[in-house]
């Protein structure tokens, strides 16, 4: 077992805030804050596994566990270096949550005595690059998801592909990707397996990507890799490892598989000019329900992720479009332990009514659709949507998915297709989970993603805060904001103009002093922040 797993299952974590007095100081958690982060487990039954499945996830923990490790040397290098400056075991312990002595849910606030401002960057470039630099560093592979960027011997830059600068720990998880392929239950998944760890060993994650796009009939499911550009906040461009193990739940997801045949003509049906919605997402979509039953590396970090939607390379998605993968076990406690105790704290009571775990899920679901849709290349010849928008493109994206998310199941709603739910629970529950999301901090893109949603709705009218204050929404106005929002999230894509995307998003990322203090008050009653996991083999595998 490694280090994390003799420290995160015990971890406690400590409020965001916690640390923003004193940025430069190591500081002992208060025992009062001790449950803003909630502890939750993660397991899942597995008695329907074959004996080759069973024999082939300890394989699948060891590879996750890789990820790990490169996670830490991309977001900030030595991790026995780091503990070694930090006295306290409960720091220690939160700093295996954050990944590093900065609070992700905090602004990136460092807690450590004698460690500054996280890099923009991260490890990703020199500490010391300059901007100039960068611009005549004349080296096509420099704007590549997979390369580091460092010095050579004569300080000049150079870009080093990931699986040569993590030689020996690339080869060990291709190996034991290898391995387990040979156990897996489904020749796709198999399959999957076996050209993943060709990816890992080439960095072409393309035929991989295409191949995870067949995996349909599986029990267990694996994402592993570089995967998300989040941790680059310097120019959203390097991807960062991570992996999930997940549990498929077979009932949940045959109930899910009939919405992906709506996805082309709801593309149609976005509100935005034709040029920007000409593109035609791949249809061949799946919707499935996982437990998720391990988390590592970058997904693993501070907020912790509670859909998946991948692959993320455009031309899959032109082609073959997304999985979507709902972890319900990890909605499930979010929803509980978060969700819910912020509704009743800032919902008036009419609202909190409206209030419920389908209707999240919903959400969740629909957001992770939404990712797909739209458009991926600009009207405007500036390349793709995700090159032309830099560092603003995460944050605008996850708003993009979140609004477009809930103008789509209306639009089911209004087709007869989705009755799980009214959309005054839909529409109440996506307010509500605002509150949720913004607290995850400005450094987070989801976190800028509902301050801009939140805005923008008020500015619109979509919903009264009254004199307790407490939210209810306006249901009219807010489906008239939810369409109006997302077709300005989709022009702005569509046109790829950075500055002004930057203007908009400086503009209306804002966190007011009204809204500051209903969020104190959150924080005031003891409510968590979000969830960090009890997990791993020795969980799943127990007799």
């Amino acid at each position: 077992m490694n280090i994390k797993h003799l420290t995160i299952i015990a971890a406690v974590a400590v409020m965001a805030s916690a640390c923003s007095n004193q940025p430069k100081t190591e500081v002992k958690p208060q025992p009062k804050l001790i449950d803003k982060y909630a502890e939750y487990t993660l397991t899942s039954d597995i008695s329907h596994l074959s004996e080759n499945e069973k024999e082939m996830l300890p394989l699948l923990f060891e590879a996750a566990d890789i990820m790990e490790d490169l996670f830490w040397k991309e977001n900030y290098g030595d991790k026995a270096e780091l503990m070694a400056k930090i006295s306290d075991p409960d720091v220690q312990k939160f700093a295996c949550i954050t990944y590093g002595p900065w609070d992700g849910l905090d602004g990136n606030k460092s807690f450590v005595e004698g460690i500054g401002e996280k890099p923009a960057g991260a490890q990703f470039y020199p500490q010391d690059m300059t901007e100039e630099e960068w611009q005549a560093f004349d080296d096509p592979n420099k704007t590549s998801q997979y390369t580091m960027i460092v010095r050579d011997e004569n300080g000049a830059l150079k870009c080093v592909w990931y699986h040569d600068y993590f030689e020996q720990q690339i080869k060990k998880a291709a190996s034991l990707l290898d391995d387990a392929s040979e156990l897996a239950g489904d020749e796709e998944f198999a399959e999957y397996l076996r050209l993943r760890a060709k990816a890992l060993r080439t960095d072409d994650y393309f035929e991989s990507d295409m191949r995870w796009m067949d995996v349909r009939n599986n029990n267990v499911d694996m994402v592993i890799g570089p995967i998300e550009n989040y941790t680059d906040a310097r120019y959203g461009i390097k991807a960062s490892h991570e992996a999930f193990i997940l549990i498929k739940d077979q009932e949940w997801t045959k109930q899910l598989a009939r919405y992906a045949q709506f996805v082309p003509e709801l593309q149609k049906q976005l509100p935005v000019p034709e040029e920007y919605k000409k593109e035609v997402p791949g249809s061949d979509v799946d919707l499935a329900a996982y437990d998720a039953v391990y988390y590592a590396g970058d997904c693993n970090a501070n907020s912790k992720t509670i859909a998946i939607n991948l692959p993320n390379d455009e031309r899959v998605q032109l082609e073959r479009g997304t999985r979507k993968l709902q972890l319900k076990n990890a909605m499930q406690a979010k929803f509980e332990k978060i969700l819910v105790p912020i509704a009743s704290t800032l919902m008036t009571p009419e609202s909190q009514e409206h209030i419920k775990f389908d209707a999240f899920f919903a959400n969740v679901m629909f957001h992770e659709t939404a990712h797909g849709m739209g458009i991926k290349n600009t009207i405007t010849g500036n390349g793709s949507v995700h090159s032309a928008l830099g560092n603003q493109y995460n944050a605008i994206e996850e708003a993009k998915a979140d609004v477009l998310g809930l103008f789509l199941v209306t639009k089911l709603a209004e087709m007869g297709e989705y009755t799980n739910t009214t959309m005054e629970d839909n529409y109440t529950t996506f307010l509500a989970g605002i509150f949720r999301s913004v607290r995850f901090g400005a450094a987070s893109a989801h976190g800028k993603a509902n301050m801009l949603e939140f805005n923008y709705f008020e500015k619109e009218g979509a919903f009264t805060r009254n004199e307790q204050g407490q939210y209810a929404i306006d249901f009219e106005k807010m489906k008239a904001a939810v369409e109006k929002l997302a077709g300005d999230i989709l022009v702005c894509q569509g046109n790829g103009d950075y500055e002004a995307a930057k203007a908009w998003m400086g503009e209306m990322t804002v966190i007011k002093p009204e809204l500051q203090a209903d969020l104190d008050r959150v924080n005031q009653a003891g409510i968590p922040v979000d969830i960090y996991y009890n997990m791993g083999p020795e969980v799943l595998l127990k007799k």
